[in-house]
């Protein structure tokens, strides 16, 4: 480095959202403030006495010659009671203070702290005088949302000793609410940079699923709590819609929504339906344990590569209190576009259409941040990750995709096809997968059904046998097969029709817990035996599927007193083919 450099230097260049400045006394990932205005940025690049930044704001009119001013700090967030019921931006700064005093259309060079500092909490302490502590062990308790207790730790990089002081009060985030003897004093308020995963005691092999109340994902593709899908789908498949179910319905105590350069109008849905949505659940706002993120596609390109690291590190942040987290990322695809834009401004060798060479290694660092972790204060916590992925055209052979699918255990692909045809969630049974099946089979087994896994698997080859017999059907049509397998295409139909499709904006349709997501197959199965059993009797197919109790699978999904009425169809369709011989 050169020895004119120091924590101010000047602008030598400017390229849309990449800056390079000359003159600045930096580190890599430093926080600077770009120009005249102050735009925020982060150093990405330092060769010589020349120091590339990317700008996380709109950078026209910003030229050669102003000044750059380093913070000698990496990007962090602001840890602590307020994150709850807040929506940020890529880096942030809380868009609804910053609204209120700006107006919708934000100011370049503003800034705000992410928790509001002068706020006020009842803390109430959980150590006493002269109890050691360590890293990372609760001091305290504030109840932050009618939904969440706060856990206030002792942040990560403290030594930790005995308490010395500590008591019960009102307090600010910044204010000491424990003192320990060797002077350390902790608040309420942390800090971490957004690009190192908090430390964890040990990860370990998750058993557990997360509950979705989606039939098709909890009944053949399950996503264990602090595990990783990802939901590729082209446009107009459901992807939003799926992850918004996912954030209503998931059994996670916690959801951190990442909406990385999507539609402002989907985000705006958003931002605007989630504060007005009661927790199923619990019967509280669903905000109140709800955190959003929006960085939509016409806001700065750098600020959404940041937007996933801020919201991993606030998951990570409450999974240390122990609580599970689910955070939805839509979508990685315009996150590893933010990614190619700025690699291209810095002319760096491109690798497959144009990705930069590290794709795969950044994607594969972000996903591997989730996971079933004993905290390093004992207590065990899990963030679960799920990532829309949005293919050019539909096409998952393109390099986000394919990247994406070496990285997670679960896969959910969204069809076109499916989509045109009203089949919703339009998840292609035949390419989606769960690697997490065998772990979790021991949860189902004892909370759900002993014969579970094995229902599953007979479906799961019902669907496939389906898909083989409809590429006969296409050249010689479905009369020409033998009558058992005609069966078999009538039962897949209901195995697609009554279980699988599940409508998203129906009152009682909306959820399905997997009790009911394993009778609702269970019936199926249990035509599927008697069916078979008269066919060997020698009922014609055409008999078998006309009688009149079988269109009422179809209607199990909408019954809101669904255990009566599935035993009341299983006895009439049961009863009704034993008649026929």
């Amino acid at each position: 480095m050169s020895d004119t450099t120091t924590a101010h230097g000047q602008i030598n260049s400017v390229s849309g959202p990449v800056v390079t400045a000359t003159g600045l006394d930096a580190q890599m990932n430093d926080v600077v403030y770009v120009g005249e205005e102050g735009l925020m940025g982060e150093v990405i690049e330092i060769e010589g006495d020349v120091t590339t930044i990317q700008v996380y704001e709109e950078t026209s009119g910003v030229r050669p010659g102003e000044p750059v001013e380093s913070t000698g700090e990496p990007l962090t967030v602001d840890l602590g009671p307020g994150l709850l019921d807040s929506i940020y931006d890529g880096v942030q700064r809380p868009l609804e203070i910053l609204e209120a005093e700006m107006g919708a259309f934000l100011d370049r060079g503003v800034d705000a702290p992410g928790i509001d500092l002068d706020e006020t909490w009842e803390f109430e302490p959980t150590v006493e005088e002269g109890d050691e502590v360590e890293p990372g062990d609760v001091v305290g308790i504030v109840e932050e949302t009618v939904s969440i207790e706060h856990k206030i730790m002792v942040p990560p990089d403290y030594e930790g000793g005995e308490v010395t002081a500590v008591e019960a009060g009102t307090y600010t985030v910044d204010e000491p609410v424990v003192t320990l003897d060797n002077g350390e004093e902790v608040t309420m308020h942390q800090e971490w940079p957004v690009r190192t995963a908090r430390p964890s005691a040990e990860k370990q092999t998750p058993t557990t699923p997360l509950i979705s109340r989606q039939r098709i994902l909890d009944g053949l593709f399950p996503l264990a709590k602090g595990g990783t899908a990802a939901i590729p789908g082209p446009f107009g498949s459901g992807k939003t819609v799926t992850q918004h179910q996912l954030a209503k319905w998931a059994d996670a105590d916690i959801v951190v929504y990442v909406g990385c350069g999507e539609r402002g109008n989907e985000m705006t849905e958003v931002i605007e339906d989630f504060p007005e949505l009661e927790d199923p659940i619990s019967g509280n706002p669903l905000m109140a344990r709800t955190t959003l993120i929006a960085n939509t596609s016409n806001m700065p390109v750098a600020a959404r590569e940041s937007s996933v690291y801020t919201g991993i590190t606030m998951a990570e942040y409450f999974r240390d209190m122990g609580y599970n987290v689910a955070l939805m990322a839509d979508s990685t695809s315009r996150w590893a576009e933010a990614m190619r834009e700025i690699s291209s401004r810095l002319e760096e060798m491109p690798g497959e259409e144009g990705y930069p060479a590290y794709l795969g290694s950044r994607l594969a660092q972000f996903y591997e941040r989730a996971g079933y972790f004993e905290n390093i204060n004992g207590t065990e916590g899990s963030v679960s990750v799920i990532g829309a992925v949005s293919p050019p055209g539909g096409d998952f052979s393109e390099p986000v995709t394919q990247n994406t699918l070496r990285i997670v255990n679960v896969f959910w692909a969204l069809d076109a096809d499916l989509a045109e045809r009203r089949h919703f969630p339009a998840i292609n049974w035949n390419e989606s997968y769960s690697l997490y099946r065998d772990q979790l089979d021991p949860w189902y087994e004892e909370n759900v059904a002993r014969d579970f896994p094995e229902l599953r698997q007979w479906a799961i080859d019902t669907l496939d046998e389906e898909t083989e017999l409809q590429e006969i059907v296409q050249l010689v049509g479905k009369d020409a097969l033998p009558e058992d397998q005609q069966l078999t295409l009538e039962i897949a139909r209901y195995i697609r029709e009554a279980w699988l499709q599940q409508n998203a904006f129906h009152d009682v349709d909306t959820s399905c817990t997997p009790e009911k997501t394993y009778r609702m197959l269970q019936a199926i199965n249990t035509f599927d035996e008697a069916a078979f059993d008269a066919l060997e009797a020698g009922v014609p197919v055409e008999e078998i599927t006309d009688i009149e109790s079988l269109p009422r699978l179809n209607r199990m999904n909408t019954s809101e007193d669904w255990e009566p009425f599935i035993e009341e169809v299983e006895e009439e369709i049961t009863t009704q083919l034993e008649e026929l011989y």
